[in-house]
């Protein structure tokens, strides 16, 4: 696989693969590599992203000094050695192997600690696990879109109870809604998913325009609020991008909200050049990859692994940065006063951009960079 050309990428951005990381030769984007000993911060994008969502970040980390670096993760983009079958191997997304990847990109490029990791969406869970896990290589940790609520819990003081009865089936309570509904993550984890948009009837570049629209600032009808609970009824409130209709994929339900031409020429933070270097990339490999992180997460048969740090907290210096129309924030209700309460010890700053949703680094990536050079200096 070739790198990037750099006549899509920002001044002073390079494309590379480092090879034999983890099984995978991994595609990075990197800004500040000209001058060795600068101190390393590692950006991991989420879905249906790329390295390439940090191009606005990355020049401004490498004028404040910084190495600033963003692989592709395994699953997505011009890093190769995953298996796109959905019938492969599943364990090679677990999550402690994706921070694994995470790892090995710094190592390869001659750092052994950074400054900071910085997630976004899923990338998100990787960068919380990573400030979990090893806080002596990374040294401050930044979320974007996803709050983090700690790792799984292990019931305790069980021994001399009765069987606990099981959960309700929020899908069923989904499904049987006067309107019926499904959500989106374990869509993802369907065989029918990565067909739906990679087929999707208006192209891939549609697809992702009409996606990415949704889940942004532009769509004003995302007013995001606190949801009461983990309920069918609650759940209901969000967006059709989270809690589907159900008789739809998701290249139906952002078909619906497709931007029109003057929208999408008025654009700046996501020009018609920009989404065809995305579209480009997923239209070659699908978004299996990318969906198998949710099937991770759903199945629930990797949870075990991260059981393991049951109680444990994030205790680096931390920063949360999201769009204040960013629905992600809600998505798990309870989530962002857990993290702020429980799940991470040295919470600094918490941001909420107005004029932002979910893509926050691109929507607004003046500010998302004002605030990460910031906190890097000041914590």
């Amino acid at each position: 696989m070739e790198p990037l050309p750099s006549s899509v990428l920002p001044a002073g951005v390079r494309s590379r693969i480092l090879y034999g990381i983890n099984g995978l030769d991994i595609h990075v984007l990197e800004a500040g590599y000209e001058t060795k000993g600068r101190p390393a911060v590692l950006l991991l994008h989420g879905f249906p992203e790329l390295a390439y969502s940090w191009r606005k970040v990355l020049p401004a980390l490498a004028a404040a000094g910084y190495h600033a670096i963003a692989p592709d993760q395994r699953g997505y983009g011009r890093t190769t050695g995953w298996d796109a079958d959905y019938d492969g191997n599943l364990n090679d997304f677990r999550f402690m192997n994706l921070l694994r990847d995470a790892i090995g990109v710094l190592f390869a490029l001659g750092h052994r600690t950074a400054e900071a990791v910085v997630g976004h969406d899923f990338g998100a869970s990787v960068a919380a696990q990573a400030a979990l896990v090893r806080p002596d290589i990374f040294k401050r940790m930044v979320l974007m879109s996803a709050p983090y609520a700690g790792p799984p819990s292990i019931p305790i003081d069980t021994a001399d109870k009765e069987r606990p009865s099981k959960a309700p089936d929020i899908h069923a309570a989904m499904a049987a809604l006067a309107r019926p509904r499904k959500h989106y993550q374990w869509y993802y984890s369907t065989r029918p998913a990565n067909e739906n948009m990679w087929r999707a009837p208006q192209g891939v570049h549609d697809f992702l325009r009409g996606y990415y629209h949704h889940k942004s600032a532009d769509w004003e009808a995302n007013k995001p609020f606190e949801l009461a609970g983990w309920t069918a009824e609650e759940l209901a409130k969000m967006p059709t991008y989270y809690i589907m209709d159900m008789a739809d994929g998701m290249a139906e339900t952002v078909a619906k909200e497709m931007p029109s031409p003057g929208e999408i020429a008025a654009n700046k933070w996501l020009t018609e050049d920009e989404l065809t270097v995305y579209s480009s990339e997923y239209a070659r490999t699908g978004f299996q990859g990318g969906l198998n992180w949710y099937r991770v997460r759903t199945t629930g048969r990797l949870t075990a692994e991260l059981e393991v740090f049951a109680g444990r907290t994030i205790d680096v210096p931390s920063a949360f940065i999201s769009g204040r129309s960013d629905w992600g924030i809600y998505q798990m209700p309870g989530a962002i006063e857990k993290m702020q309460k429980v799940a991470c010890t040295n919470m600094k700053e918490i941001h909420l951009l107005d004029g932002a949703g979910h893509w926050v680094q691109q929507e607004q990536a003046a500010e998302v960079n004002r605030l990460l050079v910031k906190f890097l200096k000041a914590s």
